[in-house]
């Protein structure tokens, strides 16, 4: 099932979730929850989603990078599910790069992230995940523990001058020297 995704203003997108237990994991009504985020997900081409951005107020994310439109340049993530993440940042570097989000949609803005770091969480049925992450895999697992705390990549933007419609990114940005017409 399609779920609703909120958008930025609604006071859900700006709430701090709560951790999940085993035995909220363990029950039926989570586990379709899962399977409803992927699904999501996949119908709007995002990378990630987290429950917040799905009106749940709970620490549980979802990401996958694999041929997407939105990202084609990106290097594939299997399919993830993060509950009650806990980021450590491994390199104090940072990489800029544009994102989007689904809760703001057709904009994307450049953004620095860390280069690489260690998330620890719960995977979908419960056990621990240790997952070391760099590049573009860090920046999603940061963007969307990032909902989880009741923030959005404009946040982190150190030049809103960079905030573009994701018509003129496309047209400017990845094709910076687009034939005339």
């Amino acid at each position: 099932m399609i779920l609703k995704v909120a958008r930025l203003g609604h006071p859900i997108v700006r709430m701090a979730a709560r951790q999940v237990t085993i035995d909220e994991i363990r029950s039926r009504d989570f586990q379709n929850l899962i399977d409803n985020m992927v699904e999501t997900m996949h119908e709007y081409s995002g990378v990630g989603l987290a429950a917040t951005q799905v009106h749940l107020p709970i620490q549980v994310a979802v990401l996958e990078v694999e041929g997407n439109p939105r990202y084609p340049d990106a290097p594939s993530v299997p399919l993830t599910v993060l509950i009650n993440p806990v980021v450590t940042i491994l390199d104090q570097e940072q990489i800029g790069g544009y994102e989007g989000c689904l809760s703001i949609p057709d904009l994307r803005g450049m953004v620095p992230r860390f280069k690489r770091l260690r998330c620890e969480a719960l995977g979908r049925d419960g056990e621990k995940l240790t997952i070391i992450a760099e590049d573009f895999h860090a920046r999603v697992i940061q963007h969307e523990t990032d909902h989880l705390k009741g923030e959005v990549y404009l946040d982190r933007m150190p030049d809103m001058r960079t905030l573009t419609h994701l018509a003129e990114f496309q047209r400017y940005i990845l094709e910076p020297n687009p034939p005339r017409k």
